[in-house]
């Protein structure tokens, strides 16, 4: 089971390297399943990782001149603030039985799980479902404040609770909120992602017992699966792949869902 997540740490990469996003939405549920890591600790991996992934990413995207920093500073500060104090203050206060009746127990650990498997569903609708083309748009960027200030601190809040990068969730509100053609998005995107899941990791040091070795090992392997997909980007249609993706995540998230609402 274990080489099996190793291998799914690659499939995570080459999404990343395709499509831009989507990948680190399966990084939890393969170290919780995959690799028996818990839960909650899971979510703290997931940053560093997804964190490390995303920065690989950008730096692509840096060279392409496909990344808007202005925007990254404005959506990213409120953003990486929510991340931060979610992993450092909210996190450890949660009790590890939220709801306990003589029949009844819902623990901290099967909590985060279903609220992640419902975020991946809404993750694969997102991916499925066809967007506009926005690719050619030519307005200049501007910036609705309040509505990037409150899309960036629930961003933010999310990420920290479970861990994902939260790209579907970014992008639209880049290309909506401040006007942004869809490649830019994408590559400020992955900048935020990446600041913001890293500073949201530095909330778990010191509270975490962090396995550094499997931690760089699979971070590194995830890595060199965005290499192979930046390659690869050149000659697979990314938007079909991203499609069939979104299935995959629909399928787990489903099953995930019936996973831990049948052993509770």
């Amino acid at each position: 089971m274990e080489i099996i997540g190793y291998i799914f740490a690659i499939i995570v990469g080459l999404t990343l390297g395709l499509t831009g996003g989507g990948g680190s939405i399966l990084t939890v549920p393969v170290l919780v399943y995959l690799i028996g890591v818990s839960p909650v600790l899971a979510t703290a991996y997931s940053l560093f990782i997804v964190g490390a992934s995303s920065l690989v990413g950008a730096i692509s995207f840096m060279q392409q001149k496909l990344v808007h920093y202005k925007t990254a500073l404005i959506f990213g500060l409120p953003s990486l603030i929510a991340v931060y104090v979610t992993r450092k203050f909210i996190m450890p206060i949660v009790p590890e039985n939220i709801i306990e009746t003589s029949s009844f127990i819902l623990t901290k650990d099967v909590f985060i799980m279903i609220f992640f498997s419902i975020i991946m569903i809404v993750a694969a609708v997102s991916m499925i479902k066809k967007k506009k083309n926005l690719e050619h748009t030519t307005q200049e960027i501007t910036y609705n404040y309040p509505m990037i200030l409150i899309e960036g601190l629930i961003v933010g809040a999310v990420t920290g609770f479970i861990g994902a990068g939260g790209g579907f969730l970014i992008i639209p509100a880049l290309v909506v909120f401040a006007k942004m053609p869809m490649k830019l998005a994408v590559g400020t995107s992955l900048l935020i992602i990446a600041i913001k899941s890293l500073i949201g990791f530095l909330g778990d040091v010191g509270e975490q017992q962090i396995d550094w070795i499997f931690l760089l090992i699979f971070s590194a392997i995830t890595i060199a699966g965005i290499f192979i997909g930046l390659q690869l980007n050149k000659k697979i249609s990314a938007q079909n792949l991203k499609k069939g993706f979104g299935w995959l995540v629909l399928f787990m998230g489903a099953f995930i869902i019936l996973k831990e609402i049948i052993t509770t």
